[in-house]
This record gives structure tokens, sequence and C-alpha cells, in this order.
């Protein structure tokens, strides 16, 4: 969603006549979007901005601007601590950058500008054309949670589910088409939440699948508990909805599901995997987890592997918990650091054995292959399978765009490698 956003402000900041540039030493402004998500967001901040004043040293400093959820959540002590910073915005407030930049412009005063205003984001957002000319592009439809995990920074950041309107994502998807775009991944903190006027997100994907240039459609992150019939049963008659499901389940143990905060059981989870597989056995998962959560027994953990081996996720994230600021879990008791990296080691170890074994599957066997780009170190192209997984091998410019088949010749942890099996010129007698 960052690289979403990343793009939109640059959009925005166009309308008051900013370029971008790749040299550092040309900005007139400079802006950080951020994210909370990880550990140590907020020291990453002052780090970037550190560089930023050595190569501004003996330069007139440019504007400098910290955005997203690290700005949305520690405004205040940012402001106060670091004086380089000349505002801060949240990621509601993008639609007010513009005049935000001209009011600092005119006044040189700091300015702080983290009201959550999700409506007035969109509504501004919609009459800004977006330029991303990507093959592959994101498209935001909802943000924001209701859910309350007791770990996640995220409804004090992005405040409460918002989704956009429906004909308004419809028409963005048909721009991005215009500019190029051939696959589409619909996001959302919580994506599978979304409902607007009846809508659902079947309702957007059935819809968007009708625009004849889309090949591929995705979208992340969904929620167990919001994974309803009418979204599963699309799977049974789209023709443009990838067979890769991404569905956070964060521990294989109920009990740390519910001290999480998680709203759902792993009976629940596997009902959800259950019901897809039976539907298509080629549909894969790929999840999230967190290790070491306060009051994660051995037992718990072990809850988990179980469930990893069961599923045989084939791409997942996975950490050690971290605390955020304001949640809830923020206030618990953490666990032994050493058992912790201990118990991350272990599951990592099994996730991406899984993840070996289902590229190898792939070695000799001839996939489908969405051709985003041609490398920057090398002559090869790259594109990516209906389960994500990234492919390199020989290709053509005038196939960028186009699903090709691709015949896998070696693999490993994280890539395909192979070569395009084209059609002979056969010659009519």
């Amino acid at each position: 969603m960052n690289e979403y956003d990343s793009n939109r402000i640059y959009d925005v900041v166009k309308e008051i006549g900013f370029k971008k540039t790749e040299i550092l030493s040309e900005a007139t402004c400079y802006l950080l979007n951020t994210c909370h998500i990880r550990d140590k967001a907020k020291e990453k901040v002052y780090h970037e901005i550190g560089r930023l004043k050595k190569n501004f040293r003996l330069k007139q400093k440019p504007i400098v601007i910290v955005a997203g959820c690290v700005a949305q959540a520690e405004n205040e002590e940012m402001l106060k601590r670091e004086p380089y910073i000349d505002f801060v915005i949240g990621p509601q407030a993008y639609h007010k950058l513009n005049n935000k930049i001209q009011e600092y412009l005119k006044k040189q005063k700091r300015l702080d500008e983290t009201e959550f205003d999700a409506i007035s984001k969109f509504s501004f957002l919609k009459n800004i054309k977006n330029s991303s000319k990507k093959v592959s592009s994101f498209l935001t439809i909802q943000e924001g949670c209701d859910k309350f995990c007791h770990f996640c920074v995220v409804p004090y950041t992005r405040g409460p589910e918002f989704s956009r309107s429906f004909n308004e994502i419809v028409k963005e998807a048909k721009i991005l088409v215009d500019n190029g775009v051939r696959e589409i991944i619909l996001l959302g903190q919580n994506v599978n939440a979304y409902e607007n006027k009846n809508f659902r997100l079947s309702d957007l994907i059935f819809e968007i699948e009708k625009i004849p240039k889309i090949s591929r459609i995705r979208y992340t992150t969904s929620h167990p508990k919001d994974m309803t019939d009418d979204l599963i049963n699309l799977y049974k008659v789209s023709k443009k909805l990838m067979p890769l499901v991404h569905l956070p389940v964060q521990s294989g143990s109920d009990k740390i599901l519910k001290l999480m905060n998680r709203k759902h059981l792993i009976s629940d989870y596997l009902k959800v995997y259950e019901r897809l597989k039976e539907i298509n056995s080629e549909i894969e998962f790929s999840s999230d987890f967190i290790v070491g959560y306060p009051g994660e027994s051995e037992n718990d953990f072990n809850d988990t592997l179980n469930l990893v081996e069961k599923i045989k996720f084939i791409n997942s994230f996975s950490f050690i918990f971290s605390p955020r600021p304001g949640t809830v879990a923020s206030k618990l008791e953490t666990i032994d650091r050493e058992i912790s990296l201990k118990r991350l080691e272990k599951i990592q170890q099994k996730l991406f054995n899984h993840q070996i074994n289902k590229n190898k599957s792939l070695e000799k066997r001839v996939i489908d292959v969405l051709v985003e780009n041609k490398t920057k170190e090398s002559s090869k192209f790259f594109g990516r399978s209906e389960h994500m997984t990234p492919v390199i091998f020989d290709g053509n410019n005038d196939e960028v765009g186009k699903i090709v088949k691709v015949q896998i010749i070696k693999s490993n942890q994280n890539t395909l490698f192979g070569k395009v099996i084209r059609k002979s010129k056969l010659r009519v007698a």
C-alpha cells in the first residue's frame, strides 16, 4: 500500500509543478513515506534524515516532509526531536499535501497534518489521474481496520475501515489498463472487508474482470473472518482471479489467536482452506506468522508448526513479536529473545523447505508467466507465475505485458528460471 500511496503522492505534487528526480542533490523537496509495521521504523526515519543532512551540509536545505504511518503515530515527537523535519503528514491527509507545501513555502512554519479524513482523501484523488504504467499495478480499494488485533498498530495509524466507491475503483482500473497495466492487485488493510453500497470484493473482482485487456487480478491482505461465501465461490467461475490466497493466520494455536484478539479459530481457517482446495486443487496459500507472542508456550508453537506442515504454504512472512507503541500487546511481558529466535529459525526452515519443494516440482513443467519487464542486470526478462513466484527467462521486448508459456529449467527457494516456448512457424504448402 505504501508503494501505491507513494505513486499517488507523486501524481498529486505534479499538479503544483514538482518533478521526480533520481539525483538526491537536485531535490528541493524530500518526502519520506513511512511504514510503522516493522520494528525500529521510527529510528530508520531518523537515520534517513541524518543521511540527508550530510548530503545537504553545504547546500540549501530542501523542504523535508515525513509522510505515512510513522508520521501519524510519532508526529509530535518527530517535530520535537528533529528540527530538520519541516512537516509531517499522515496517510489519510495526502489530499492536503499541495496546500500544505504552499503554506509552508509562504510562512516557513513547521506543520503537523495528521487528522483522519479518508473520505476527503479519496474524493480528491479521484480527480487526479493514476499515472502508473507498470504491467502489474496496485490499486487501493479499502483502508483502515476495525479488528484491533492486540499486536497491530494499523487502526491507530490508518483509522477505521473505509471502502472506496465501487464506480471510482472501476474507473481507476480502466485508467490503469489504458496506461498499459495488465495485472491489478487490489489492496486493503482488510481487503476482503470491502463493502460499498452492498457491493463486496467479489462484485468488484467480477466487474474488473470484464475489462478486456486485464489478464490477472489479485487481492491482499485478507482476514480469515472476512472470507465470505461469495468470495470463496468466485473461484469457481472467475477466469482472471489468480489461484494464490494470501491469508494471514499469525499462529496455529487457538489460545494465542485469542490472546491476539484475532477473532477466528484454526478450525475456521482450515474450513476456508479445504473449501478453496475443493474448488480448485491448484489454489495455494501464503500467510503471515508472529513467533514468540507473549504467552506462547512450546505446545502453542508446535501447533503452528503442525499447521504449516498441513497447509504447506508456498510463500510466507514470519517475524518475532515486536511490541508496537500504543497497542495492547506492548504492555505484555515478552518471551525470552533466544527462545523466540530459535522458534523463528525453526518455522522459517519449514516454510522455506515448502517453497523449495514447490519450486522444484515445477522444473521441466511449462507454466503461464505474465512478462513484466527486462531485468536491469542482464538481457533476461522478469515475470511472475499464477502463484506470484518470480520467473527469470529469455524473452523479447514485444512480449512485455503478455502471458507467455515458459518451460522451467531450474529453481531456487524464491525464483524459477526457464525459457519461453514459442509456437513453431509452419510453412503452408
